[in-house]
């Protein structure tokens, strides 16, 4: 490896508890827990169910587990399938100006990971805090030009995470976690195709899943003495020079090392959609008021975002449930006229879908100076809306709530974990997770925490 991906490799490898703050730490925890209510809200979807199902089928027998399952699977079976249902409702977390999806990837490796190991709590939570740190710099120093050729970052640099997050986890030194990063730079990929219609299909619900059962295999393959090319972030045809060429940073790589810690600086989502939709529909239902607003009351719509946004996400007539939750136009009309919490609304055969595809097509986009200067470090948008009784409301704003500038507080994370877990467990249930996650420092193993989330 050369300079900067080395040294981040060993900074990395050689994570211990006393060299981490006490605040990355806790905020370590936080991360598990809401990835973990992301995990038990997705495990019954379609999506899931297949995925489980399939590598149910392929008979293979290990101690990691399934979450909404009781049987055990191998290590990297267990990654994929929770990855999978973590990423697949479009409610896990987010690095902003990476532009990545870090907890259904890392917690996902690092989980199935510290099962397959019997590692400790506290190494679950180092690991966690070490794949948050690789992909928020990884994500970083790729800049904007691979997602704007198509690729999908969370599915890129995702294996990279991964495989540091396992590596941490099952206490790997440097060398090994540097042959893990560098097979894992042989399994980024991860178009984003499902953006380009008005349909996703499932397809983007397993990038994160496919990332963390690469990351953990390759971390599995290195300490067997798999070894791979010392150049594969930085050097010639790396994965730095293939996405992103000449635009890359490499030095944001070890910029602020050991002082900015990425798992204190997520994005919390607080709606079932796209990251770059958050701010526009947070501020319509604050405009809008308490009561949701009839069709026949609203006269005019506009939204003012990004222009990657508005490339990304101005399809007007989705599909499928996905189209819905990455659509600025359709999440923009049930931010008007329901429940943009509610993950059912954006279902595209319920009765209020109709009117409100109806009312997304009179939804105006357009690029916001603003929002434009600020992307990608902020997620913002400017919102206005005007009534057919002549009242005319106006709002802008560069950070969603949720996004580090405005974060969550403890009490709105735990009921959103409440919340989410609601679907599959039992409120007892939850709360032993909870408190399981909140500790996880204290726990022996991290099997006991794995086996609260199985059926």
């Amino acid at each position: 490896m050369t300079t900067h991906s080395r040294t981040l490799a060993e900074f990395l490898a050689t994570l211990s508890s006393d060299r981490v703050p006490a605040s990355t730490v806790d905020a370590a925890k936080w991360c598990l827990l809401d990835t973990l209510g992301c995990m038990l809200f997705g495990a019954p979807e379609p999506w899931s169910r297949i995925m489980a199902e399939e590598m149910l089928a392929e008979g293979s027998q290990g101690v990691a587990s399934i979450v909404g399952r009781k049987e055990l699977v191998t290590a990297p079976a267990a990654a994929l399938c929770n990855g999978t249902a973590a990423h697949g409702f479009e409610l896990d977390d987010h690095l902003d100006e990476a532009i990545v999806h870090p907890g259904a990837i890392v917690v996902s490796a690092a989980l199935a990971a510290a099962e397959a190991a019997d590692a400790s709590g506290e190494r679950l939570l180092l690991g966690l805090i070490a794949g948050y740190e690789m992909l928020d710099r990884l994500g970083r120093a790729m800049g904007t030009r691979p997602s704007q050729h198509g690729w999908h970052k969370t599915a890129v640099a995702g294996p990279v995470g991964a495989a540091v997050a396992a590596s941490v986890v099952m206490n790997l030194d440097a060398d090994a976690l540097r042959r893990a990063v560098g097979l894992a730079c042989a399994a980024s990929s991860g178009t984003k195709a499902f953006a380009a219609g008005e349909g996703g299909g499932m397809e983007k619900r397993m990038h994160a899943g496919r990332a963390a059962e690469a990351g953990v295999r390759m971390a599995q393959l290195s300490s067997r003495g798999f070894t791979s090319p010392p150049s594969a972030i930085e050097g010639r045809f790396g994965l730095l020079h293939v996405m992103s060429g000449e635009a890359a940073q490499p030095e944001l790589l070890t910029q602020d090392l050991g002082t900015h810690w990425a798992v204190e600086h997520v994005y919390v989502k607080l709606y079932p959609c796209c990251a770059w939709i958050q701010a526009a529909a947070q501020q319509l239902v604050e405009l809008r008021g308490a009561r949701a607003l009839k069709l026949e009351e609203i006269a005019r719509v506009q939204v003012g975002v990004s222009a990657y946004a508005l490339a990304q996400n101005g399809g007007r007539n989705p599909q499928d449930t996905f189209g819905a939750q990455f659509s600025i136009p359709y999440c923009a009309a049930l931010a008007l006229t329901g429940d943009p919490a509610d993950p059912a609304a954006y279902a595209p055969d319920t009765p209020d879908a109709r009117p409100r595809m109806d009312l997304a097509q009179r939804v105006e986009l357009v690029v916001d100076p603003e929002m434009e200067a600020a992307y990608p470090k902020h997620y913002g948008a400017r919102v206005e809306l005007e009534l057919r009784n002549g009242e005319r409301k106006v709002s802008s704003r560069l950070d969603p709530h949720g996004m580090p500038a405005d974060p969550c507080t403890p009490q709105e994370l735990i009921q959103k974990f409440e919340s989410l877990a609601a679907r599959v467990k039992a409120r007892e249930d939850a709360a032993g997770i909870i408190e399981k996650a909140r500790n996880a420092e204290r726990s022996g193993s991290a099997r006991e925490l794995a086996a609260l989330l199985r059926a």
